[in-house]
C-alpha cells in the first residue's frame, strides 16, 4: 500500500514555525487555511515527497506544544557537503543546536530544536531498512 504521510503538530506561533522550517529545511508551503473550525494551519513539504508537515494553531482553544527530547523528526543526508549545508541552514534559520537525549544521534548527526522545543535531527548517513536485509 502506497500512502502519503502527514505529520501534524500544534505550534506556538504559526508564522515563526512556517518561516523556520521553510528556511531551515528548504520546505515550501503546499497549502494553508485560516479559521477552519477554529484552526489556522500550513502544510510544508516539497513536490514529489511522500510526506509533509502540518502546523496548526487553534484560536478558540490554544494547545500548548508539549514535545519531549525523544520526539524527533530525523532526516538522513548521506552526502557530507549537503549535510554540512543543511546544518548551516538550520542554524541560520534560528533553530538551536541541542544535545540529543539518545547519544546515537550525536555519532553521525546534529540535533536542533525549534522555539516550541520540537527536535529535528540531521543524520549524516544513508537510511537503511534493516528488516529488508535480515
Amino acid at each position: 500500500m502506497q500512502a502519503h504521510l502527514r505529520i501534524a503538530r500544534p505550534v506556538g506561533n504559526l508564522a515563526v514555525s512556517r518561516a523556520l522550517y521553510c528556511q531551515g529545511l528548504g520546505l515550501q508551503v503546499l497549502g494553508s487555511f485560516v479559521d477552519h473550525a477554529g484552526f489556522d494551519g500550513v502544510m510544508l513539504g516539497r513536490a514529489g515527497m511522500d510526506y509533509h508537515l502540518e502546523f496548526t494553531q487553534c484560536t478558540a482553544h490554544p494547545v500548548a506544544p508539549a514535545p519531549t527530547a525523544e520526539d524527533l523528526l530525523v532526516f538522513y543526508l548521506p552526502d557530507p557537503l549537503a549535510w554540512q549545508a543543511a546544518c548551516a541552514n538550520m542554524a541560520s534559520a534560528g533553530f538551536q543546536t541541542v544535545t540529543p537525549l539518545n547519544p546515537y544521534w550525536a555519532q553521525h548527526g546534529r540535533s536542533f530544536a525549534d522555539p516550541d522545543g520540537r527536535r529535528v535531527v540531521l543524520q549524516q548517513a544513508p537510511w537503511r531498512n534493516l528488516a529488508a536485509t535480515a
